[in-house]
């Protein structure tokens, strides 16, 4: 069973979907996520509670809404959760660990054409038999969108088969890091451009 690792909802049990093919981050990954954030974010020397003080986080493919509940739990002000399949169970997590999380029941690309905002921080986790197009294609779309802050990063979690993400012009791969069958790539403005 998956589970909050730091911040004020620590520890609090996440209820996983069954037979929906959602294979919710482990811990191992989480924590070397998070504490990459906390990094990038420039809040490593804070309390886990506030690792993304006043940050907002989008979750594309939330799952579980482990990802989402995490960075609620570490201090994230805006949190919107999405997937189609499993809006109640977010919900439900979200309840059990007392953190304020907007769920949306809806496809990813049909929320992200109505969705508003700068946002700090895009995780973006599909199905890994989601194609490699329409995850690039979701790349562009939040870059022209309008809906990454200026110093947003974006991090895509794939099978580590699957071919790398085509970040869009204007944003560039950092670095990435790999667990075992899961690949992180994190992108951000790329700060050579004039």
């Amino acid at each position: 069973m998956s589970r909050i690792i730091a911040g004020r909802a620590r520890s609090v049990a996440l209820a996983a979907p069954k037979g929906t093919g959602t294979r919710p981050t482990t811990d191992r990954v989480k924590e070397a996520l998070f504490s990459s954030l906390a990094t990038w974010f420039g809040t490593a020397e804070r309390s886990a509670d506030e690792h993304l003080v006043d940050l907002a986080v989008l979750d594309l493919y939330s799952g579980t809404g482990g990802l989402a509940l995490e960075a609620a739990s570490r201090g994230a002000t805006r949190v919107v959760a999405v997937d189609h399949r499993t809006a109640s169970l977010i919900r439900e997590n979200a309840r059990r660990a007392r953190l304020a999380v907007d769920v949306r029941s809806a496809k990813v690309r049909s929320v992200l054409e109505s969705l508003g905002g700068d946002f700090d921080l895009v995780f973006i986790d599909p199905p890994y038999d989601v194609p490699s197009g329409e995850v690039d294609s979701l790349l562009e779309r939040l870059v022209s969108g309008g809906l990454l802050a200026p110093r947003a990063l974006v991090v895509v979690e794939r099978a580590t088969r699957s071919p790398d993400p085509q970040w869009p012009n204007g944003f560039a791969e950092r670095w990435q890091r790999r667990y075992g069958e899961s690949t992180l790539h994190f992108g951000a403005i790329d700060e050579e451009l004039p």
